[in-house]
């Protein structure tokens, strides 16, 4: 299989992932912080010799689903359109599990990290990332705001993904200031949570605007 340049360097990013987990290994102890609380306290663990080597297996993982997915999308929605972005997204992601791996390796060998404050700033990077693409993404099952309504109209799709992917970068952005002010989980859930209610709720607006409901209006008078 012949990758995209955006899909190799996604593969590089995983390798990256193993490679630092090697180089670094022998400097780890025997239990690795796996999963910090909402006050930024360890509460779970790992153990070698497979603990440090679980985020860059999930990274493997998402990887080969990534590559999988395309090929498996119905015809009528498939990816070809949009796969310059589609990889991007991938890269993306696969970039914030990198960041989140590096400040995991860090904490477990002493390193004063924030983890709370770095996975919330990630995010809101990550955000931004997929907003400022997301106008891009054609119809599909897998990625973007998948609504009845989005789905039944390419149209509707369009619109509501332009519209989405600019709230989605507003929100990342503050996600991210937040996430550096010390805002707190709430606060960044709110943001992120009032970007995607708009924008499904716009999605239906967005149809009954451009399609509207008079032919199911006619068949329910029919019968």
């Amino acid at each position: 299989m012949k990758l995209h340049r955006g899909e190799a360097f996604a593969l590089i990013l995983v390798a990256a992932a193993f490679l630092m987990t090697a180089a670094l290994y022998g400097r780890l102890p025997d239990r690795i912080p796996s999963h910090w609380n909402a006050r930024g306290e360890v509460d779970a663990y790992s153990s070698k010799p497979f603990g440090p080597f679980v985020m860059p297996a999930v990274m493997a993982g998402l990887f080969l689903v990534f590559l999988a997915l395309p090929s498996v999308s119905p015809r009528g929605f498939r990816f070809e359109r949009f796969r310059g972005v589609w990889a991007i997204l991938q890269c993306a992601i696969l970039g914030f599990l990198l960041l989140i791996h590096t400040l995991l390796l860090l904490a477990a060998m002493g390193r004063p990290v924030d983890m709370v404050r770095g996975i919330e700033a990630g995010i809101g990077l990550l955000l931004a990332v997929v907003g400022n693409f997301l106008g891009k993404v054609t119809r599909n099952f897998f990625v973007g705001i998948r609504t009845p309504w989005t789905l039944a109209s390419e149209e509707v799709w369009m619109r509501t993904h332009r519209l989405g992917g600019r709230l989605f970068v507003l929100a990342g952005l503050a996600m991210f200031a937040l996430a550096l002010a010390g805002g707190g989980p709430i606060a960044m859930i709110v943001v992120v949570g009032a970007a995607a209610l708009v924008s499904v709720v716009a999605s239906y607006f967005i149809y009954r605007r451009i399609e509207g409901f008079k032919e199911d209006s006619r068949d329910d008078s029919a019968q």
